[in-house]
């Protein structure tokens, strides 16, 4: 499989699952914009180090997915770089745990901006350019808590569910081009923010390692296994290849069963 030629910007991914997705797609000839709202020497060396290692062009572009201008421009920088926008991973995202009577007005509103608000803006910016091409893949980075809910999450659930739905709406409104939309839903992935909340946890319940992983972070994932960010990044590499062309408007769930439950 090839996507040689294509352009993806992937929102939030300068770490974790969205420089996993990105380490994909490079590798099968993508152009890739990596994301992230710092602007420092080491967000610029992550890209050039991609670019290193796969040969593909690899470029760093500040944005704040909080604000909207700044998610659109996103894409118009992208476009200015490479010619276009082919691929859109949308996988920037926060959290923050509290109960919803105690739950800081500022801290749901950066979530509902950040893990939801900014998709439309990408999106929107982005479809034109697709049209222009001729050919689009929007896919969104949802989650587990896009499907289901847990206490204390109120922002995040809402704003994955969110992201679901404006999924849907977006694979209608393009189902008669060669334009696709569809959310993948993690659960729990193993990226380097989540591992180092493994000790603290370790400290917390006087727990050992693996009983951590199986017992506190995976007591809802039936597998008891994370799933990683280069498994993600060949979900997405899939629903980006021909034979995903039919395949529109529909959840991906990669959380080790979790759903099922």
């Amino acid at each position: 499989m090839s996507l040689s030629g294509k352009t993806a910007v992937i929102t939030g991914s300068n770490s974790g699952i969205g420089l996993g997705i990105a380490a994909e797609l490079a590798k099968l000839g993508c152009n890739v914009a990596l994301n992230s709202f710092s602007d420092t020497k080491e967000d610029h060396a992550i890209a050039d180090k991609l670019a290193s290692e796969t040969g593909a062009k690899v470029v760093y572009i500040q944005a704040d997915m909080s604000k909207g201008d700044q998610c659109r421009a996103l894409i118009d920088k992208t476009v200015d770089a490479f010619g276009a926008v082919d691929i859109l991973i949308n996988n920037a995202g926060i959290q923050h745990v509290a109960g919803i009577d105690e739950f800081p007005a500022e801290k749901w509103d950066a979530i509902i901006a950040i893990n939801m608000s900014s998709s439309f803006h990408t999106t929107a910016a982005a479809l034109p350019h697709m049209r222009k091409q001729g050919w689009g893949r929007v896919v969104n980075i949802a989650s587990a808590h896009g499907l289901t809910a847990s206490p204390f999450k109120s922002a995040y659930v809402a704003a994955k569910h969110g992201v679901v739905g404006l999924s849907k709406v977006t694979a209608l409104e393009t189902a008669q081009e060669p334009i696709t939309c569809n959310a993948i839903c993690p659960g729990y992935v193993l990226t380097p923010l989540v591992e180092s909340q493994i000790p603290d946890t370790m400290k917390k319940y006087d727990m050992d390692r693996e009983t951590v992983i199986r017992d506190i972070l995976l007591e809802r994932q039936p597998s008891k296994q994370f799933a990683t960010t280069e498994q993600l990044g060949g979900c997405v590499a899939f629903l980006c290849s021909d034979a995903a062309e039919q395949i529109t408007g529909t959840t991906l769930s990669v959380d080790g069963g979790w759903t099922a439950l």
